[in-house]
């Protein structure tokens, strides 16, 4: 750079001055000083060109509009003053000029923000980095970055920022709208009836009312195969497909509850999205004395772990079992006081039952050699219908007897007895067998069955076995398990059992057998009834889902499984007579062995 004096009236203003195009400025400040003793401080000025040649003793001013302006209101006063200070910068480079400029303005008065973009876009196109602005002009990277996105804003929002007419938090909010929505917004602002949102509600304008922070996100946003829109300042970042987002959510979720499982907690159990946990409703319980893990889901997100809790209620069951460990009761009887509510409700529980029942009296008719048996079995041990009379199987629920009455099973199994009571001729509106006090007694029947071969006498048998089998009882277990009993012979999935269903981890558990883990995993935290409606179209190959073939709950099968650690009692029936079954079948087959021997 050059020092030299130059005549103020050859001087002109640069459009690299970042003040360049504006109305002059106010000199009435600095006015009386230049009068009086004329420009002191050097102006920063490049050589004055006309078709690529230089202008001799004519210059450009970059830095000192001001200064300059006051030299010329004085020179039209008619004020004598000496030629002005001047630094000559090298020719050709802009970006020095503008930085120039740029800098003692910021020394004297902090332009505003759109100013300073409009000129921090001259240097980048000039080829200064942000990092060399930030680093010229004593700012952050993340100063310079934010003050650079305003250029992707309309030129109307940037001007209105200029004058206040929006403060921060709208212009933030719309360097996340796209082009189209900006002008939307701009029209909305125009339109007297309307009201344009500002602030954290032009947020909920912008993203549908659904806008979930990617910081919320419990998996890796570089795995997110959706589309991520973040406000150009750099420093937010929200998902714009929030369905997509919650499938991955819930994926991840679901992942964090397997990593907890297996670091050895009992249960973790997933509340409904927007439900919080209350401390002050659960007991501070460690894993080794069977706390369990909480988490709470926000509706934009957030995900918060609880570890080592128990409601009330399982903590005094906690407690209760101890006790009775203590007393030297059975272990599996603490565990299941331990644990909490059962896996199903009582109505679906009784639900479970019936169809079970209804399927192995079915079974029972198939096998009379069976049924003889079991008949005999109940004639040593007792049963609670052997008076004898026909288990009641009342299912106390409208839904559920209509459900059982049209099951194929009942339909079976009345045509199995109305050949029985044709044989023992009991009139054609008879509608059980057993308990038949008007029939001429026990002499009347016995004479019947008299003259009656062994296959007839055995089908009699069987129905009355059938009749009499305790719904809910361990003998249906063992028969069905002995059987090897197929439910889906008898038995689909209806509205009855749809309807009764309200647990969402069991339901998420089923959802997974038929959708697999992926599906499961992704809709972990929606409510139990869009899981259902999910489950069902599985079950029925509706709304593009892939039907599963020959699909049945755990519930239903036999043995029975259950789909929690929870409390089901099917199953644990079927765990009482399992080695009971087992012994049996190794005593079947020992004269076998023995014989082949």
């Amino acid at each position: 750079m050059r020092l030299a004096f130059a005549d103020p009236r050859n001087l002109t203003l640069s459009t690299l001055n970042m003040h360049y195009g504006r109305p002059d400025p106010d000199v009435s400040d600095i006015l009386p000083s230049v009068r009086q003793r004329g420009v002191l401080l050097t102006m920063l000025v490049l050589e004055a060109r006309a078709d690529g040649a230089i202008v001799p003793d004519h210059f450009e001013v970059v830095a000192g509009r001001r200064r300059w302006k006051a030299a010329l209101a004085a020179i039209a006063e008619g004020v004598e003053i000496d030629p002005v200070p001047i630094g000559i910068l090298e020719p050709g480079d802009d970006a020095a000029a503008i930085e120039a400029s740029l800098i003692e303005n910021l020394g004297r008065l902090p332009p505003d923000e759109v100013t300073c973009w409009e000129t921090f876009t001259r240097l980048v196109k000039s080829g200064r980095t942000a990092e060399q602005i930030a680093a010229t002009f004593g700012m952050s990277d993340v100063v310079v970055k934010r003050t650079l996105a305003l250029g992707n804003l309309l030129p109307r929002i940037r001007n209105l920022y200029r004058r206040e007419g929006i403060d921060v938090a709208t212009v933030r909010c719309l360097t996340l709208a796209s082009k189209a929505q900006q002008k939307a917004w701009l029209a909305l602002l125009d339109d007297p009836d309307q009201r344009a949102p500002t602030g954290s509600s032009l947020k909920a304008w912008l993203f549908g009312g659904a806008w979930i922070p990617t910081k919320n996100a419990l998996f890796a946003l570089d795995d997110y195969p959706g589309q991520i829109r973040a406000d150009l300042f750099g420093e937010d970042s929200y998902f714009v497909e929030s369905d997509l987002f919650w499938r991955c959510q819930n994926e991840a979720v679901a992942a964090r509850c397997d990593a907890l499982l297996a670091e050895g907690w009992a249960e973790v159990e997933v509340l409904d999205a927007g439900e919080p946990f209350y401390s002050w409703k659960h007991v501070k319980t460690p894993k080794a004395k069977g706390g369990k893990v909480f988490i709470t889901v926000g509706l934009k997100g957030e995900v918060e772990v609880h570890e080592g809790w128990l409601t009330d209620k399982e903590a005094k069951r906690a407690q209760a079992a101890a006790a009775k460990a203590a007393r030297g009761e059975s272990p599996e009887a603490a565990e299941t006081a331990k644990l909490a509510r059962p896996e199903v409700t009582q109505a679906q529980g009784r639900y479970i039952d019936l169809h079970r029942h209804a399927a192995v009296r079915v079974a029972l008719t198939e096998h009379p050699a069976v049924a003889l048996r079991m008949l005999v079995a109940h004639a040593v041990a007792g049963s609670p219908y052997w008076q004898v009379k026909a288990d009641p199987r009342a299912p106390h629920d409208p839904a559920i007897a209509a459900s059982v009455a049209a099951s194929p099973a009942e339909a079976a199994f009345a045509e199995r007895r109305r050949a029985v009571v044709e044989i023992l001729d009991l009139g054609k509106d008879a509608d059980q067998v057993v308990g038949r006090r008007g029939a001429g007694g026990a002499a009347a029947v016995f004479a019947r069955l008299v003259g009656l071969p062994d296959h007839a006498v055995l089908a009699v048998a069987a129905v009355v076995m059938a009749e009499s089998l305790e719904a809910g009882g361990e003998a249906v277990e063992a028969a069905g398990a002995w059987l090897k009993v197929d439910i889906a012979r008898f038995w689909a999935p209806d509205d009855a059992f749809f309807d009764l269903m309200r647990d969402r981890e069991t339901v998420n558990a089923m959802l997974k057998e038929v959708g697999g883990k992926k599906v499961a995993d992704g809709n972990l935290t929606e409510k139990v009834k869009t899981q259902k409606g999910i489950l069902r179209d599985y079950v029925d190959g509706t709304n593009g889902r892939v039907k599963p073939e020959a699909w049945t709950p755990k519930w239903m099968a036999f043995p029975a499984q259950a789909y929690t650690r929870r409390p089901f009692d099917p199953a644990r029936r079927a765990r009482t007579v399992a080695p009971m079954l087992k012994r049996a079948e190794a005593s079947a087959e020992a004269p076998t062995a023995m014989a082949a021997e």
